[in-house]
């Protein structure tokens, strides 16, 4: 089993106050991106799992947005988020065209694109999860 975090990571993921492993934080990254992008009405979420198979990170999500408003306020409202809950500073690139927004949280990379833009890189394609049906909830 992984070691624990230090203590105070560990309470921003855990409301008890009890320590939690390096993966239970992960995978509250990961459910918070989701639930955010849901939130904020994203469209076409899909969910990449890399554990094992890169060592960038242990999940790639990628969402649509209608608008570059609409990418760019996802990006910023996820940034908060995972800010507020999880003590994390993330870094974001491409906000001020907002056409393809990238938000590094560390074990999560999040892309976020105009429909266009996304259909143009098909970055699903390139991690091989092209014909991946959509899971209820949005998750491949």
């Amino acid at each position: 089993m992984p070691d624990p975090l230090p203590p105070r990571t560990a309470r921003a993921a855990n409301d008890a106050g009890r320590p939690v492993t390096a993966d239970q934080l992960v995978e509250a990254l990961h459910a918070l991106v989701l639930t955010s992008l849901d939130d904020d009405q994203a469209q076409d979420i899909v969910s990449i799992p890399l554990a094992g198979k890169s060592s960038i990170a242990d999940h790639i999500v990628i969402a649509s947005g209608n608008s570059s408003r609409q990418v760019a306020s996802m990006a910023q409202k996820l940034a908060e988020r995972i800010k507020e809950r999880l003590g994390r500073t993330v870094r974001i690139e491409g906000l001020p065209v907002a056409d393809w927004v990238l938000i590094d949280a560390g074990d999560v990379i999040v892309h976020l694109f105009r429909p266009e833009v996304r259909s143009f890189y098909n970055l699903e394609r390139m991690w091989g999860f092209a014909d991946a049906p959509l899971a209820a909830g949005g998750e491949a």
